[in-house]
């Protein structure tokens, strides 16, 4: 529907966000492949004029798992250009053993441990962040069938936790599998929720015959069904609450649709290129 110019379907780019306490100084959340394109479309994030030869207004990367849709970006920033990234060790490890990423030269790019559970100031720009473990699983191209949960350890994938001083915080968790009680708590009286909306129901991709695994197991909690996302946070007082990382499979994305409704009657915003949250 996008590609025939329905206006019913708003193009959008893979999974990213880009936060700032000063609005000068940038963090990105997750590399997107399309990041080229949102460095286009977003005048903060492009070089300052009168600013010297390739200055960059993105300080550091943080990424919460190591899948191609949240690392490849990286390979778009490599220009010598100084910046730092941060991932836990098991994201890490996948970085350095996988030769391309070299082309991160160490002397300009600072690789930094993401610790859990731990806030921390990113790159001196003022946003503080604070990883922390949810439910997921080890991205698919790094499956080891012979291991159980195919491999997934704790740091495989996390949420982030974002703020600075004297603000609200926003929570940003592109993939989940389970909802727990934790999480739960963790989020009470957040300002903002960016969730993992990848798959409206957990079916869907299989019986649309284009994958032939479902949501769960894929390690997305579905936005609707057994053990879906889309009333779990409804005793959290969070002010803002939005679906991000939404397949194009999804049928919320098709504005008008008895599922965009259907989510906006829960309380949530289907996110799109350009969303701007304060807080």
């Amino acid at each position: 529907m996008a590609w025939d110019g329905d206006e019913r379907v708003i193009p959008r780019t893979q999974s990213s966000i880009a936060v700032s306490a000063d609005g000068k100084s940038w963090v990105i959340v997750n590399a997107s492949p399309d990041i080229r394109q949102q460095i286009r479309n977003t005048p903060e994030l492009q070089p300052v004029r009168g600013g010297g030869l390739r200055n960059s207004p993105i300080a550091a990367v943080v990424l919460t798992n190591g899948d191609i849709d949240h690392i490849a970006g990286l390979l778009s920033l490599r220009e010598r250009q100084p910046f730092s990234v941060y991932a836990t060790e098991r994201v890490h490890s996948v970085l350095t053993e996988n030769s391309v990423f070299r082309i991160l030269a160490p002397d300009v790019v600072n690789k930094l441990p993401l610790p859990l559970n731990k806030p921390f100031e990113v790159a001196g720009t003022g946003v503080i962040a604070e990883a922390f473990p949810v439910h997921g699983k080890i991205a698919l191209y790094l499956e080891d069938p012979t291991k159980e949960g195919f491999g997934t350890e704790t740091g495989d994938t996390v949420g982030i936790k974002l703020t600075s001083p004297g603000s609200g915080s926003l929570f940003y968790i592109p993939g989940c599998s389970k909802i727990d009680e934790e999480l739960l708590g963790r989020l009470q009286a957040a300002s903002a929720l960016l969730f993992d909306g990848t798959l409206f129901t957990n079916n869907e991709a299989v019986d649309l015959g284009v994958l032939d695994k479902t949501s769960l197991r894929m390690g997305h909690v579905p936005v609707t069904g057994e053990g879906s996302s889309l009333h779990a946070f409804d005793g959290a007082d969070i002010s803002r609450k939005a679906f991000i990382h939404i397949n194009t499979t999804n049928p919320m994305l098709e504005r008008g649709s008895e599922a965009e409704k259907t989510v906006q009657a829960a309380g949530w915003e289907v996110s799109h290129d350009g969303m701007t949250f304060s807080v």
